[in-house]
């Protein structure tokens, strides 16, 4: 059983393509545009620039939790729910041999209704909508490129470059569901949905010198206010990898979760034998 994407959006800090004006598109919203875009972009405007983007899908789990109830989707244990997103065919250069990693979204955002994915000019300016640096139209993210929590974390690798992605969600699908429940449940989450982008070490290097980092943890503020503390990312491209969106034409190449379990009916003839009162 499929459950089709609720919300999505694209959100980056790159350059306009003429890099004229030195202008990023941290304000940008494409949430609908009928596909979804991840790269990461190395020194393209300077010897150290990095330009990202990333995917924020969102899915109907109180559909999900509905279909459980009316017994159409099994019991926790009797099932399990895969994130499927479908490659997207174009013309730009396509990347090979990385990995992405999907994780759950930590806050809420808007899907907003923009479109232009290549000059970046439909901007979050009438308060509704998400971009690099705001969840919603005046409410910023903590953290520039989106709010996450990266426990569960699933990695999903790449090596042609234009695979689909499929990768078993179950346990994050599992605590969305309790998360409906008004019992109290340490294995319950909230349903922000997740974020798809390249895993840290494909994505473009950069250190800030305003950050610190220990034991993993990272603390302060970016100088620069776009870009990603990240010393252990690369420093070539990659560019760039397209998902269909759930405004896509091809309605079975939106981005799905879907529930698989075993619903075959079995009878008892392979323990059937031959038997005579004679023998």
């Amino acid at each position: 059983m499929r459950f089709t994407a609720s919300a999505d959006n694209t959100i980056t800090n790159a350059y306009r393509s003429s890099l004229l004006d030195n202008q990023r598109a941290t304000g940008s919203n494409m949430g609908a545009a009928d596909v979804l875009e991840v790269f990461s972009i190395y020194s393209q405007a300077s010897a150290s620039s990095g330009e990202l983007s990333r995917a924020l899908v969102k899915f109907p789990v109180t559909e999900i939790s509905a279909s459980r109830l009316s017994g159409d989707v099994p019991a926790s244990g009797s099932v399990n729910f895969f994130l499927r997103m479908f490659n997207a065919k174009h013309a730009a250069t396509m990347p090979s041999n990385y990995s992405m990693q999907v994780v759950p979204v930590s806050q809420s955002w808007e899907e907003g209704t923009g479109l232009d994915m290549d000059e970046y000019k439909d901007k979050t300016k009438d308060g509704v909508g998400s971009n690099w640096l705001r969840r919603t139209g005046n409410t910023s993210w903590n953290l520039v490129g989106g709010d996450y929590d990266y426990e569960p974390k699933y990695t999903v690798s790449f090596e042609e470059g234009d695979e689909d992605l499929e990768v078993d969600i179950t346990e994050l699908v599992e605590e969305w569901i309790a998360g409906l429940s008004e019992t109290v449940d340490v294995d319950q989450r909230t349903n922000y949905g997740v974020g798809v982008f390249l895993d840290s070490t494909f994505e473009a290097y950069h250190s800030s010198s305003a950050l610190t980092e220990n034991d993993g943890v990272t603390t302060g503020e970016p100088a620069d206010g776009v870009l990603i503390h990240n010393v252990t990312g690369s420093q070539r491209s990659y560019y760039t990898k397209k998902f269909f969106s759930r405004s896509s034409e091809f309605f079975f190449k939106r981005p799905v979760i879907e529930a698989r379990w075993d619903s075959s009916t079995k009878d008892d003839r392979g323990i059937f034998f031959a038997s005579s009162s004679l023998a």
